[in-house]
């Protein structure tokens, strides 16, 4: 599989799981999309990612490098008008989040994290997250 560059296009079934969000939701979830992807690419170690649906949401895998842990990109079930990166609830990726962001971002559990679709994108903070997300895997060995 290609590396996925930060202008990627979309896979089919990706796409449709795009459309299927309501806008501003959208726009935000294709940016948070973008990141990843820059993020992965300019991350020592990462390799190429792999774009898919886990369980019907955009999901994001280390599946050749094995260095991390998945991404998942949704809606908020508990906050109206709010998006969730979704990490593996089994890490102690959002506890870290949470201890060096508390101000930052809203969190669900041990499990997201959760941006208003309507604020900026606090890109820099998100970012640190997501290189900690996507080499998870190396940092716990």
């Amino acid at each position: 599989m290609p590396n996925l560059k930060a202008e990627s296009p979309l896979p089919d079934a990706v796409t449709l799981a795009f459309a299927a969000f309501s806008e501003p939701l959208r726009g935000q979830l294709l940016r948070i999309r973008r990141l990843i992807l820059e993020v992965a690419e300019t991350t020592l170690g990462v390799g190429p990612l792999t774009e898919t649906l886990k369980w019907g949401e955009p999901a994001y895998l280390t599946n050749v490098s094995r260095s991390g842990s998945t991404i998942r990109l949704g809606a908020s079930k508990s906050a109206d008008n709010a998006i969730a990166v979704l990490f593996n609830c089994r890490t102690t990726l959002v506890d870290t989040f949470r201890a060096q962001f508390p101000d930052v971002f809203a969190y669900q559990g041990n499990r997201a994290i959760l941006i208003s679709a309507s604020a900026s994108l606090p890109e820099s903070a998100l970012a640190i997250c997501l290189v900690m997300a996507l080499t998870y895997h190396r940092q716990t060995k």
